[in-house]
């Protein structure tokens, strides 16, 4: 069985998703097939289709969780430490061209979102981190052409 590694805080979203999709968004869904249901002739019953596609896709999401939980490895980003990026480090990168700075925390596929800053532990710039330390630069492949980054900061929060 392969290991999912992710934070802890990861894991307990991963778990309150969980709770909500069997126990809030599935008894919603059995509502609305009931109701579909009792609209008669259900071949032609655009409602009672929808819900049950609903039901589909809520229930496939429910065992996708449960697998991610089961293979979980929660790893306790506080307790980490060191001077090389790895899994949980939070880094500051300078971007070459302009300057720019930017900080990341590497995270679990299921956990990342660019836009507050956690980025997947298998992206490129993750990838291209790992094991480097304060002071290293690193060259990106991204869409728009290579990319260049200095280290400037690495810490476990």
């Amino acid at each position: 069985m392969i290991k999912v590694p992710m934070t802890g805080e990861g894991f307990a979203s991963l778990k309150e998703e969980l709770r909500w999709r069997q126990q809030e968004e599935r008894p919603r869904i059995i509502e609305a097939i009931s109701e579909a249901r009792s609209h008669g002739d259900l071949s032609e019953n655009a409602e009672y289709h929808a819900a049950k596609e609903s039901q589909s896709h809520n229930e496939g999401r429910i065992h996708e969780l449960e697998d991610l939980i089961a293979r979980a490895e929660v790893i306790d980003v506080t307790k980490l430490s060191g001077d090389k990026v790895k899994f949980g480090a939070t880094v500051v990168l300078v971007d070459e061209d302009t300057e720019e700075k930017k900080t990341y925390q590497i995270v679990g596929d299921q956990e990342a979102d660019v836009k507050s800053g956690r980025i997947s532990i298998s992206s490129p710039i993750a990838r291209a981190l790992i094991g480097k330390e304060v002071g290293d630069a690193i060259e990106v492949n991204a869409p728009g052409g290579a990319r260049g980054y200095e280290i400037v900061q690495v810490q476990f929060i």
